[in-house]
């Protein structure tokens, strides 16, 4: 699935849920450049995922041991208490991992990506391995294995989340990231449909809490399957060209046969 390239939609899906999660966007934002970054950091966020889903062990290992190690020296502020606290608080880090797992399953299903409830099932608990990878013990931070687990992780988080002014920060840096001038009207004409695609996939909750208008859900989830529909037109062996190119080399390195094919899944 993460192969699919509906998955670019799930991952702006994750950003905006994950900003609603005060002490989490405050660890990003006062840590990171993403404001003179954003694409750099976009990128490499996505070169991760993919090393650790078609890399080697080793490679995906390696990876995951300089994220663990950035965090490690990372802290934020509380600005309302002044209180100081590190940024890899296993609470922080499973809010953004079920935020992303939720992205990647709800975009993915809704869009068409065939997966039946076992296989969805099963996606959630493969997806702990990703989780020990940035640092979480599955057995002791409470890591969901199912989407009931998963379900149940949110309604728990649910008293955490506030519409803060670095969650609106996000919301109006997704609507409008910075750009070459020349570039503005692609951004208007690809990434503003991309965001607003995003943004009506996400859960009821966080669009209520954000307040900008929203299609119902059955509309949201019809344009979802018609971006698949238009995206999966495009040939695999195109789309995994772009970067950062995971897929090729997992190819070249496993043989021709292991493509990614939704049709192989038992």
């Amino acid at each position: 699935m993460h192969g699919d390239p509906m998955m670019w939609i799930a991952g702006v899906r994750a950003l905006y849920l994950q900003a609603l999660h005060p002490r989490a966007v405050r660890g990003v934002l006062q840590n990171s450049d993403i404001r003179r970054d954003a694409w750099g950091r976009l990128l490499r966020t996505a070169d991760f995922v993919g090393t650790i889903t078609y890399g080697s062990t080793l490679e995906a290992e390696r990876a995951a041991a300089r994220v663990r190690a950035i965090h490690r020296r990372l802290t934020a502020t509380d600005p309302d208490t002044g209180e100081r606290y590190a940024v890899n608080e296993p609470g922080l880090l499973l809010w953004v991992h079920c935020a992303e797992i939720d992205s990647c399953l709800d975009t993915g299903r809704r869009s068409g990506f065939p997966l039946t409830d076992a296989q969805a099932d099963a996606y959630v608990d493969e997806q702990r391995t990703a989780a020990r990878l940035v640092g979480l013990d599955p057995a002791e931070h409470g890591i969901p294995a199912d989407r009931e687990q998963l379900a149940a992780y949110f309604e728990k988080v649910r008293p955490e989340l506030a519409v803060t002014d670095e969650a609106f920060e996000v919301f109006a840096f997704l609507q409008a990231p910075p750009v070459p001038w020349a570039l503005v009207p692609v951004r208007y004409a690809v990434w503003h449909r991309v965001t607003a695609l995003a943004y009506a996939a996400l859960p009821p909750f966080a669009q209520a809490m954000y307040g900008c208008p929203a299609p119902p859900v059955a509309t949201a989830t019809r344009r979802l399957r018609m971006a698949g529909r238009a995206l999966r037109a495009v040939p695999g062996y195109l789309r995994w060209q772009l970067p950062p190119g995971h897929i090729p080399k997992a190819v070249g390195r496993l043989g021709p046969g292991t493509h990614p094919s939704a049709y192989r899944l038992r």
